[in-house]
């Protein structure tokens, strides 16, 4: 039975697209609030999504904000003799930053939002548990702008170790490593494309030089005069 509007979405999304992805094979979807990131039991593999979109609710002070840097943590099994699989699902929650309760809240998720992340979720299964290229990971979830900076004080997930990026930091840092790399390469001479310092031209240069020499050497010979 599901405990929130949120995960029967996910459970529904879930045994959906299970049925198109793997149909003779059975899936269940478990949510386990205790799960933790690379505690693994033997045979199971871990996904980490570290980017969800979703919009968190206050039941103190019902305060709402909406983040763009929700955790989840998935643990998945695949049973081959059987043809059964299950997926541990654990969403890390946020703190109110308004009233400072120590309740962690759940999160709710647009539908749209909750698709992309089980069609990254199954591609994961896919590539980990039946060995298969699982295709193309969909990287912006997140249907609406973030409200602002990550605050790592009030994240569950940040203070269980696990250290995550914004999208937008993310692109900004491989920018920043690609622009790093570009001015580290050597660059071909500006013109017309001639490298004047190169041996060809250096022997060249060094022809003329001794032919100018030989020319001022026989003019002063006493046999032109």
């Amino acid at each position: 039975m599901c405990t929130s509007l949120t995960i029967c979405e996910w459970k529904k999304v879930f045994y959906e697209k299970m049925e198109v992805a793997k149909p003779a094979d059975s899936w269940e979807l478990i949510i386990d609030p205790n799960l933790k990131p690379n505690e693994l039991a033997p045979g199971w593999k871990q996904y980490l999504e570290q980017h969800a979109s979703g919009r968190f609710h206050c039941s103190w002070c019902w305060h709402t904000w909406q983040s763009a840097n929700i955790v989840i943590l998935f643990h998945m099994h695949l049973d081959r003799t059987q043809r059964m699989g299950s997926v541990r699902m654990r969403i890390f929650k946020q703190l109110c930053f308004e009233c400072g309760t120590a309740r962690l809240d759940e999160s709710s998720m647009l539908e749209e939002n909750i698709e992309g992340l089980v069609d990254n979720l199954i591609t994961s299964l896919r590539e980990q548990c039946y060995e298969e290229d699982g295709g193309q990971y969909r990287i912006h979830v997140a249907s609406r702008p973030d409200s602002g900076p990550h605050r790592s004080e009030f994240c569950e997930a940040c203070q269980e170790g696990i250290m995550h990026w914004k999208p937008s930091e993310k692109l900004l840092e491989e920018e920043a490593t690609d622009a790093f790399s570009d001015t580290s390469k050597p660059r071909v001479q500006a013109g017309f494309g001639y490298n004047f310092f190169s041996l060809r031209w250096c022997l060249l240069w060094g022809s003329l030089c001794l032919l100018i020499v030989y020319l001022q050497v026989s003019f002063r010979s006493p046999a032109f005069f």
